[in-house]
């Protein structure tokens, strides 16, 4: 020991250093008993130097841990031997990149040891079970912003791997200064090849590398999403249709280098493709939309375009090829002509089409539209917005072809008037159940009565929002001509009067279920009470958002008569504190949403009315009620807290 410590009365240990790195292995053998011959005099105590408290020693810079100057390829050897996830998510939790490394151990690559004992033998049937389960794939993981990077994707490649295996991967956003790079998606196509649904959304520093690695990583891909991706071009896409045969979904949205060669690669590999989307990518024309539906053995049934430089071309090929399309978008198809649509009509392939949705396009004309209603024989749904070509003829001649239309909805057609409405609701087949009408300024209301052929008695919801022109009279016709409605919605028609809603109440069959008056200023209590006396017994929501003219008498009527009311909104209405006490004074009224929003005379007066009708609610609107305090809001949360209190 003297050769180890050299005591001379001072307090410095010998210059050479000391045996151990720790100084408190030193306390460790000091204390290790009289079988050791060390001399250590009580007038002193050992302090460390200077030397030792630094770490600075040259022994100390030579010694570490053998397994940090390992290359990675020995590290990579040991990781894929390892015989379960519970082991490899241990050593991915050591480091960076221990986890970087342990996420690129493939499935392939994962050695088999054979079973040497029984205890093994427990182990081998476990890690058996954990594969079973990761080609299932249904775990599912979505990483927004700034939890978007690297290293948070190389985690859910190993752990994911045992726990049943990562089946849907949504990445929305990056991180600005470590974010998800084609790096983290080759992780990811190393350790889960069970991964059947990706969402790339915004991710400028993900490229075709890595898009490449998904696809040859994950060959039970059948959905991919990529939204705002301006790194992935036509080489990434060509990779997927080459790999994932699987494939039955592919939205792809803004992506600037993704043009016609991917999607024909695409065409001619994934004959499973069912749903298609492309919108605003500035390289896909018409040769790219065609491949998709000119195969013999397209299934695709849905199928949406949205902002693309095709022109008639792709409409003529969508009629004559696709014979399995059930659900048509088209919108923004600025090149394409009446001719196109014309074509696609008449071409009489689209019998299978049951849903169709055109927005913006200059080419539906009343001349298109008949062909269309001619052509797509079992259309149930017809959705028209901002077409500025489709007049009264057109709407009348597509209501006469389309038999088994089920739904009309025209949004911004400023060309259609009251008449071809009343015309389109005379002539249209026995099928129809819902028409809606939103923000078509061409409806006004006329002086000449409008000759009624025939009612259409299967109409059961009519929906008129934001029409200022639509008033009484007209309302009085639809009430003639349509006698089962069940609901009806003409929120925004503030020029509504009491006439108008009475003589379509007292014109109606059946009682109504839903009614929604959202904004109709002019109305007051006598439209309410006549609609509780007439209907009560079967009005389930009631929307009065915005008539302020409905006072106290309106919930009275409504508390003894409307026995099923679920839904009721009387926001910004003239009602006050006895309004709500005549309405929780009701025994058999069970109202489940309440809005009184804006009700500036509802006041803390009203708190034992509103713990009455509590015990019933689950959700209960209080905004802009000045009146009440905040103790008093307060104390109703603690009091309903089964209810879902906006304050």
């Amino acid at each position: 020991m003297p050769a180890l410590v050299n005591y001379s009365g001072d307090d410095d240990f010998y210059p050479g250093g000391s045996f151990y790195s720790n100084p408190m292995d030193l306390g460790c053998l000091l204390s290790m008993g009289s079988h050791v011959d060390v001399y250590c005099p009580p007038s002193k105590r050992a302090r460390i130097s200077s030397q030792f408290a630094s770490g600075r020693s040259d022994f100390e810079q030579v010694k570490k841990p053998s397994i940090d100057v390992l290359p990675d390829e020995c590290l990579f050897e040991i990781f894929r031997r390892l015989n379960g996830g519970k082991e490899r998510s241990s050593c991915a939790s050591v480091s960076k990149k221990w986890l970087m490394l342990l996420s690129s151990v493939r499935k392939v690559d994962l050695c088999k040891n054979p079973v040497a004992d029984n205890s093994d033998d427990t182990e081998m049937t476990n890690g058996d079970e954990d594969q079973e389960q990761e080609n299932d794939g249904f775990l599912t993981r979505c990483l927004e912003g700034k939890k978007a990077t690297d290293i948070r994707l190389a985690a859910i490649s190993v752990g994911t791997s045992s726990r049943g295996g990562l089946g849907k991967l949504s990445i929305r956003g990056s991180n600005s200064f470590r974010g998800v790079t084609n790096l983290g998606l080759s992780a990811v196509a190393q350790g889960c090849p069970s991964l059947k649904s990706l969402a790339l959304w915004d991710i400028s520093s993900v490229g075709d590398e890595g898009l490449i690695e998904i696809a040859k990583g994950c060959p039970l891909l059948a959905k991919l999403d990529l939204f705002q991706c301006p790194s992935i071009s036509n080489k990434g896409l060509i990779a997927i249709a080459e790999n994932c045969p699987n494939l039955t979904y592919l939205n792809i949205e803004s992506c600037s280098r993704i043009g016609n060669e991917g999607l024909q690669a695409i065409g001619r590999s994934c004959t499973k493709l069912q749903s298609i989307c492309i919108r605003d990518c500035v390289l896909v024309g018409d040769h790219g939309v065609s491949s998709l539906l000119s195969s013999g053995s397209s299934v695709l049934m849905k199928v949406r375009l949205q902002a693309l430089n095709i022109t008639d071309f792709s409409l003529a090929v969508i009629g004559h090829y696709g014979k399995a399309v059930t659900n048509l978008f088209l919108s923004g198809l600025q090149n394409v002509s009446e001719k196109g649509f014309w074509v696609m009509g008449n071409a009489q392939a689209l019998q299978n089409l049951a849903s169709l949705t055109i927005t913006s396009c200059r080419g539906t004309t009343d001349v298109s539209l008949e062909a269309i209603g001619k052509g797509c024989t079992n259309l149930k749904q017809m959705c028209l917005r901002k077409c500025c070509f489709v007049s009264d003829n057109g709407l009348v001649a597509f209501a006469k072809a389309a038999g088994s239309l089920e739904s009309l909805q025209l949004e911004e057609c400023n060309r259609v008037t009251q008449s071809g409405i009343i015309s389109a609701l005379s002539n249209c087949g026995e099928k129809l159940r819902s028409l809606t009408l939103v923000k078509c300024m061409g409806i006004k209301d006329v002086g000449a009565a409008v000759p009624i052929a025939s009612s259409c008695r299967s109409l059961r919801s009519l929906s008129i929002r934001n029409c200022p022109g639509f008033g009484s009279a007209s309302l009085a016709m639809v009430g003639r001509l349509c006698p089962q409605l069940h609901n009806v919605d003409m929120s925004g028609l503030y020029g509504m009067t009491d006439a108008g809603v009475l003589s379509l109440l007292e014109s109606l069959e059946e009682g109504l279920v839903k009614v929604n008056l959202n904004g109709c200023l002019n109305l007051t209590d006598e439209v309410v009470m006549a609609l509780v006396r007439l209907h009560g017994e079967t009005l389930e929501v009631l929307n009065l958002d915005g008539c302020r003219k409905i006072t106290d008498a309106s919930l009275a009527t409504i508390a003894n008569n409307c026995l099923f009311l679920r839904e009721l909104d009387v926001s910004k209405c003239a009602i006050t504190d006895s309004g709500l006490a005549a309405l929780s004074s009701a025994d058999q009224i069970n109202l489940q949403v309440l809005s009184i929003s804006g009700c500036s005379e509802i006041s803390h007066k009203s708190l034992p009315s509103l713990k009455k009708l509590g015990q019933t609610l689950v959700g209960l609107n209080l905004q802009h009620c000045t009146a009440l305090s905040y103790r008093s809001i307060e104390l109703l949360v603690e009091s309903l807290w089964r209810c879902d209190i906006l304050a």
